[in-house]
């Protein structure tokens, strides 16, 4: 018989609960850096001080300062799209999952998140590297979107003159928008908030004309005829 022994060594260990520690501090720290600071002022150096490691360490772990803040974009990235996914999947109507979207958006916003978000978009316009790896990640959110709509459009019995996608397309530049807007204080901040307010509005009177799915059912309700004006279900945040 061949030995395991070589197979079990392939296997690559657990990291020792220290360096977890530290990757962890660091990514925090960056995170915090990057929401109060910007990708443009955000030091490696400063970072290093505030996770209380030597910078080198940092350069070890991470190489490169858009190595690091990627990796920072992958830690929040994996909570929150869990998050939205568990939101869209579970059953119930969807103005009220566009009431809950709307509080975890306060929440992001709250917690700098959001600002992460942009201040990676606006950097990885004239960076190359950062946009090829920002890039998909900022997709995962675009196609959570656009999955929850198609859903949607199919349980309403939409006839639209267009396809979901293009639905989808409309509300994922919406929070992009209404996101960078209200970071940078353009336009009326309680206008920004009618318009939300309006697409919850518009929702509840989709909601009102179906029954929800039943719960644990996939198939969507049997479609019926629509004005292609109404409005469709929308989703993100």
């Amino acid at each position: 018989m061949r030995s395991n022994t070589r197979a079990a060594a392939a296997i690559p260990a657990d990291p020792p609960p220290e360096r977890v520690d530290t990757k962890s501090r660091i990514l925090e720290a960056a995170f915090q850096r990057l929401a109060r600071e910007g990708y443009a002022a955000m030091s490696v150096r400063e970072i290093g001080k505030d996770a209380g490691v030597n910078h080198a360490l940092i350069n070890y772990h991470f190489k490169s300062k858009d190595e690091l803040v990627i990796a920072v974009l992958d830690e929040a990235n994996r909570r929150l799209l869990t998050r939205q996914r568990r939101l869209y999947e579970s059953p119930g109507r969807y103005a009220d999952k566009w009431a809950q979207a709307r509080r975890f958006y306060e929440n992001d916003l709250a917690s700098g998140f959001v600002r992460v978000l942009m201040e990676l978009y606006a950097a990885s316009m004239s960076n190359e590297k950062l946009r090829e790896a920002f890039r998909p990640r900022i997709n995962a959110w675009f196609d959570v979107i656009n999955g929850v709509v198609n859903e949607a459009v199919q349980h309403h019995g939409l006839q639209l003159d267009f396809p979901p996608d293009v639905v989808a397309c409309w509300i994922s530049n919406f929070w992009m928008g209404m996101e960078l807007a209200m970071l940078t204080g353009a336009g009326d901040p309680k206008l920004h908030l009618r318009a939300l307010d309006a697409v919850e509005a518009l929702l509840r009177r989709l909601d009102a004309q179906a029954p929800p799915a039943p719960v644990g059912d996939p198939k969507p309700a049997s479609p019926r005829r629509r004005p292609a004006r109404t409005p469709p279900p929308s989703a993100r945040r």
